[in-house]
């Protein structure tokens, strides 16, 4: 049985913050934040895009990486993304 990717993205919001989260599915849950349906946090800050995404086979990894992200400052979120920014098929994603 093959085991779902774990991902790690950070979403620019409508009014430019920056949040923060985890999933098996990026497509999927990118749709699911710009119709409301994601995090309480974005629902008001829509349209959201996905700006950053990291790929973790193992999902302790993914949410441990969250957590330390989580924790970043906002321009070390900004150096990530300049860094290294949305370069597969989520890039960036935009509903």
């Amino acid at each position: 049985m093959e085991q779902a990717m774990n991902y790690v993205y950070l979403l620019r919001c409508a009014d430019g913050t920056l949040y923060c989260g985890w999933t098996t599915d990026p497509a999927a849950r990118l749709k699911a934040h710009n119709s409301g349906r994601g995090a309480k946090y974005t629902r008001s800050r829509l349209p959201v895009e996905m700006v950053y995404i990291e790929e973790f086979p193992v999902r302790h990894d993914a949410l441990s990486r969250e957590w330390h992200i989580k924790r970043m400052s906002r321009a070390d979120k900004e150096n990530l993304i300049a860094a290294r920014p949305c370069r597969s098929s989520y890039s960036p994603i935009r509903e």
